[in-house]
């Protein structure tokens, strides 16, 4: 069927162009452009969560741009002070408002008018700030794991978790610590992806895994009070009223719960959920179910008018 066409990918062999682009404060960005700059498809665009970086994209960023006889543009971004890019001085600068100024930044330097965004955690909290601030730029959002709730004890896990996490003395090590952090939420990870999700997780400096994020980006947990509840973003969620929204969710979740996915389906009765088996916090999107579904959501918008 013809339906199907958007998610049939070619083999990966898929190159990408390295950009680096001057944030306006002058800081250096980095981002991974993938396929056809002139394609007449939305482009997509790749916003990581708090100290990801745009590697957790390269499946689906291979899978869209090397569509048979559909390739799409895709770009995926480091936020500052992650991956690539460079890092601020002043660590308070590490802040979702300041992080969307940078994609703005980001989209006039790749000449990108519009897009469909993908958002991984702090990606989809950035993607929903620029529903509100820049709602003309989005044509159709993709929240990986998170929503207009979050649930604080999914965060101070987070934070705990960063802050007993040392630098592991080789890749072995940075394999066996990351499924001890991880395996209770993500069981049906083999040791092919939990070597795969280190090699995501860190960078490869002379042999050796390294941290992929400022060390200071931790002070944004510590300053957090958890004894409260965390501020909400409805009305941001709001302001994705005009474009199709998609909600991708770990079904062993505790950042974005059930109850939250069920109150944004009372307010999007259009609203796309896919919910992940044997995933926690958050969802790899590497699983060809998941391309797939994601693939002709994506394409889907492809049609509708701005």
């Amino acid at each position: 069927m013809a339906a199907a066409e958007p998610d049939a990918p070619v083999a990966d062999v898929v190159a990408w162009r390295d950009i680096t682009v001057s944030a306006r404060d002058g800081l250096l960005l980095h981002a991974r452009d993938y396929g056809p700059t002139g394609s007449d498809r939305l482009p997509v665009v790749c916003l990581p969560g708090l100290t990801r970086t745009c590697r957790d994209f390269h499946e689906l960023a291979v899978h869209l741009s090397s569509a048979t006889g559909r390739p799409r543009r895709v770009v995926t971004m480091d936020f500052r002070g992650r991956g690539a890019s460079g890092w601020d001085r002043d660590w308070r600068r590490y802040a979702p408002l300041v992080e969307m100024e940078d994609v703005l930044d980001l989209l006039v330097a790749a000449r990108i008018d519009r897009a469909c965004f993908v958002g991984t955690s702090r990606g989809g909290i950035v993607a929903m700030l620029l529903g509100a601030a820049r709602p003309t730029a989005i044509a159709a959002v993709v929240l990986n794991d998170v929503g207009p709730e979050i649930d604080g004890r999914g965060l101070l896990r987070i934070k705990n978790m960063l802050a007993a996490t040392g630098a592991p003395r080789s890749w072995e090590d940075a394999v066996v610590g990351l499924r001890a952090a991880h395996a209770a939420h993500f069981p049906g990870i083999d040791a092919e992806g939990w070597e795969a999700f280190a090699r995501k997780t860190y960078d490869d400096r002379n042999g050796r895994p390294v941290r992929a994020f400022d060390p200071k980006l931790t002070r944004t947990l510590e300053a957090i009070d958890y004894s409260q509840p965390l501020p909400t973003m409805w009305p941001q969620f709001d302001s994705l009223a005009h474009v199709p929204v998609m909600v991708v969710r770990g079904a062993n979740s505790d950042i974005l719960s059930r109850e939250t996915v069920t109150r944004m389906q009372e307010r999007r009765a259009d609203l796309d959920v896919l919910e992940v088996a044997d995933a926690g916090h958050a969802p790899m999107l590497v699983e060809p179910h998941i391309l797939s579904r994601i693939a002709a959501f994506v394409a889907a918008a492809d049609g509708r008018k701005t």
